[in-house]
């Protein structure tokens, strides 16, 4: 039961991760996206119960889907199998870090304040893109942007807003896809959009192993390398500390139990789409609702993989689910990603305007990247002008630096 709830508590990804990496532009199949999505769901999640014996599921993580869409496919003009390859290889070198001491190193010294900051913004770009999916907000070229035509996208969508909010405040596990699937029965019903012809059809595996890594490996390309590998991290410690704490997984130290394992499983996670053609693979934190039902060990992740399995062929039902019903999803999660901003000290310049700078670059550049790496150059430069030198961690030094370094080569790139 607590492998189902999670599940039904999750689902919504095999529908919202293809919506959005198969946007019109990216020359992405959405059939190929959606099997994809689901094998990384389906392998992910049982090996983390096979090998790391955690009742966390793994799906391919918001935000960076939207980031490997809007950032580098559709803004930067990277072709998909390049951006698959620079997936591959933010997989490959996460991967060297877990096995190793350096996990600690680095999770010990990025501070709080940018972690928060990162989600936070991470959270306003997945609401940015929710609210021009539901035509809330519309170009301007003026403005660059303003209030859009509330139109028929626009209704629906405060309409499944409303019913997701009202069963996720009663913690019903299928909130999400309620709100997508009556947002889709209304369209159809209304004649917006065609309904499905068919529900069923084979799985399409046309995407594996068409990534280019070594078309990855270019210079110019490696700030999005860094990006997306800071952006795993962040997500999965995350997810893995503040869950274990949640649900009283930890050790006598009060540290989250076979922490060590369980990335290990997540950076794999986003080795694997890069090689299956879908957008970095993360632990959900979605696996709580699982946990509060009872689920301790990893025969719960098993049963959720396992409830992944049907969904390899229902491509055409997902594929004639409009952009517009997928929106409230977006809006609530990047609503959800917010919350850790609440920790940040913004009475103090030296922290405050860092995180402050991380949380609007992201959805004001689209780009992850400009928001952690601006992040990192300015918590040393501040804490120098602060007189706090003492409080930085040598390894901000060298990030910093590196920052420097690779928005220098980014900016040589354009």
């Amino acid at each position: 039961m607590a492998g189902i709830t999670t599940f039904f508590t999750m689902s919504y990804i095999v529908i919202v991760n293809p919506s959005i990496l198969a946007t019109e532009g990216t020359g992405m199949p959405f059939d190929g996206v959606l099997t994809a999505t689901v094998a990384v769901c389906f392998l992910m999640t049982l090996l983390m119960g096979v090998y790391a014996n955690l009742p966390f599921a793994v799906a391919p993580g918001m935000g960076i889907n939207a980031f490997f869409t809007y950032t580098l496919v559709l803004r930067d003009g990277v072709p998909w199998p390049v951006a698959l390859g620079i997936v591959f290889w933010a997989g490959v070198i996460f991967l060297l870090i877990s096995a190793t001491p350096l996990r600690e190193l680095i999770a010990r010294a990025i501070p709080r304040e940018l972690r928060a900051a990162a989600a936070a913004g991470i959270g306003l770009f997945l609401t940015f893109i929710g609210l021009q999916h539901a035509g809330f907000v519309v170009a301007d070229p003026v403005t660059l942007v303003r209030l859009g035509p509330l139109d028929h996208r626009a209704v629906l969508a405060m309409a499944g807003l409303l019913v997701i909010a009202v069963l996720l405040q009663r913690r019903n596990p299928l909130a999400f896809l309620a709100g997508i699937g009556g947002v889709s029965a209304a369209a159809w019903a209304l004649g917006f959009v065609e309904p499905p012809s068919r529900i069923f059809s084979p799985p399409d595996f046309g995407l594996f192993f068409r990534l280019d890594p070594w078309g990855a490996l270019r210079l110019a390309l490696v700030p999005a390398i860094v990006a997306l590998l800071f952006t795993d991290l962040f997500d999965s410690l995350s997810t893995f500390i503040g869950v274990s704490q949640a649900a009283g997984l930890v050790d006598r130290d009060g540290n989250p139990i076979n922490l060590r394992r369980g990335l290990i499983v997540d950076a794999l996670a986003t080795l694997g789409a890069g090689a299956f053609g879908t957008s970095s693979g993360t632990a959900y934190i979605e696996s709580i609702a699982g946990i509060r039902v009872g689920g301790r060990t990893g025969l719960t992740s098993i049963a959720t993989a396992c409830c992944f399995l049907p969904c390899f062929f229902i491509a055409p039902l997902a594929a004639s689910i409009p952009d517009f019903a997928t929106s409230a999803v977006l809006i609530l999660v990047g609503a959800a990603m917010f919350g850790p901003v609440v920790t940040v000290d913004f009475s103090r310049v030296e922290e405050g305007l860092p995180a402050f700078a991380t949380i609007v670059l992201i959805p004001m550049t689209f780009s992850i990247t400009q928001g952690i790496l601006w992040g990192f150059i300015l918590h040393v430069a501040l804490y120098l002008v602060a007189d706090r030198r003492r409080d930085i961690h040598p390894v901000m030094f060298a990030l910093a630096l590196i920052a420097i370094g690779l928005l220098a080569l980014e900016h040589g790139w354009r």
